[in-house]
C-alpha cells in the first residue's frame, strides 16, 4: 500500500526509526529478536492510518509519533503471540520468531513489545480517549483471539459468529489507528467519528480478504502457507458460505472437522470451496464494507487525503498479498 502513503512516505520513516529506537535495549536477545520483527517488513498500515486520520485536523507529528509507534508495537505483539498459537513458521516469507528462538521466547517478546507500547500510551495523560479506546480494544482482541480457539472445527459456525470474531480480532484496532490520530491532535466527534467508521469497515473488509486470500493466493506472494487456517480448524468466511452452499457440503463438513488432514485431503477441501462460488460471495461481503468506508469518507472535509483514503480502501479488496 506504499504508493497510497506518498505524502506521508516521511512522516512513516520518522515512526520506523522511532520503532528501532524503543525495541533497542541493553539485552541483546530483546534486540535480536525485535529487530528481526522490523526488518521482517509489513504494511505498517495502523501507523499510516493514524497519521492519515490526523491530516483532517492539526497536524502534528511530534504529538503523533508515540502514538503511531505503540500501534503497530501492538500490532506486531499479536503477530508473535498468533504465530505461537498457529505454530507458524513464516510470515512475510520470513521465519516467524517462533521459528528461530521457540515458543517461550516468543510468548515474553510479544508481552515486552506491548509493555513498551504502554510506555508510549503513557504520554498522552491528557487525552484519555486514547487509552481507554487502546484497552477495550485490547481486551476485545483477546475475545476474538480466544472464541476462533474455542471454535477450531466447529462446522457449525455462521455468518453471524464470523463477523462477531474478525470484528474484534482485526477490525477495532485499524478503526482505532484511523480515529486516534486525529483525537491526538484534538479533532472534534465530528472528525473522529467518521474516522472510525471508515476505519472499521477497511478493517472488516480486510480481514475477510485475508482470509479469502488463505485459500486462493500465490504462495510466493502471501508468504506463508496456502490453506493455514483450514489445517487448524479456522472457519473463515469461505468455508461458511461453501459449507451452506457446495454441492459436496457433506464431504466438506467432514473434512473441514478433521483434525488432521493430509495434503491430498486439503486441495480436495479448497477445491470444492473454490468451486462452490463461496470466493466470489466473499468478496461481494469485502465490497459492501468498503462502501461502508467510503460512506463514511463523505462526511470529512473534501482534502487530498479524503481521496488517498478512498483509493487505500479499494486497494484492501483487490490486494494480493
Amino acid at each position: 500500500m506504499l504508493e497510497f502513503f506518498e505524502d506521508i512516505a516521511k512522516e512513516l520513516q520518522m515512526v520506523e526509526k522511532e520503532l528501532s529506537v524503543v525495541v533497542e535495549t541493553p539485552n541483546p536477545l530483546l534486540t535480536e529478536t525485535s529487530m528481526h520483527l522490523l526488518n521482517a517488513g509489513g504494511k505498517r498500515l495502523r501507523p499510516a492510518l493514524c497519521l492519515l486520520g490526523a491530516k483532517f485536523y492539526k497536524f502534528d507529528l511530534q504529538r503523533l509519533l508515540p502514538l503511531a509507534t505503540a500501534l503497530e508495537l501492538i500490532h506486531m505483539a499479536t503477530l508473535v503471540h498468533d504465530d505461537v498459537v498457529d505454530a507458524s513458521l513464516t510470515r512475510r516469507g520470513n521465519p516467524t520468531v517462533k521459528a528461530m528462538w521457540g515458543n517461550k521466547i516468543s510468548t515474553h517478546i510479544g508481552s515486552y513489545l506491548f509493555g513498551k507500547s504502554l510506555i508510549l500510551l503513557a504520554r498522552y495523560e491528557t487525552t484519555p480517549l486514547i487509552s481507554i479506546a487502546l484497552a477495550d480494544t485490547s481486551v476485545n482482541m483477546g475475545e476474538g483471539e480466544i472464541q476462533q480457539i474455542a471454535a477450531s472445527f466447529d462446522v457449525k459456525q455462521n455468518l453471524k459468529d464470523y463477523l462477531y470474531r474478525i470484528n474484534r480480532k482485526t477490525a477495532m484496532l485499524i478503526a482505532s489507528s484511523t480515529q486516534l490520530g486525529a483525537v491526538a491532535c484534538g479533532a472534534p466527534k465530528s472528525i473522529y467519528y467518521p474516522l472510525y467508521r471508515y476505519g472499521h469497515g477497511v478493517g472488516m473488509a480486510f480481514q475477510i480478504t485475508d482470509d479469502i486470500l488463505d485459500m486462493v493466493a500465490d504462495q510466493r506472494e502471501l508468504g506463508k502457507p496456502i490453506g493455514s487456517d483450514l489445517r487448524q480448524g479456522i472457519i473463515t468466511l469461505p468455508v461458511i458460505y461453501a459449507l451452506g452452499s457446495a454441492r459436496q457440503k457433506d464431504r466438506l463438513k467432514e473434512l473441514v472437522a478433521k483434525h488432521e488432514k493430509d495434503e491430498d485431503e486439503m486441495q480436495e477441501a479448497i477445491s470444492i470451496i473454490t468451486g462452490s462460488g463461496a470466493i466470489e460471495h466473499s468478496f461481494e461481503l469485502v465490497g459492501k464494507y468498503i462502501g461502508k468506508a467510503k460512506q463514511a469518507l463523505r462526511e470529512l472535509p473534501d482534502i487530498p487525503t479524503r481521496l488517498t483514503l478512498n483509493l487505500a480502501a479499494d486497494f484492501v479488496g483487490i490486494r494480493k498479498y
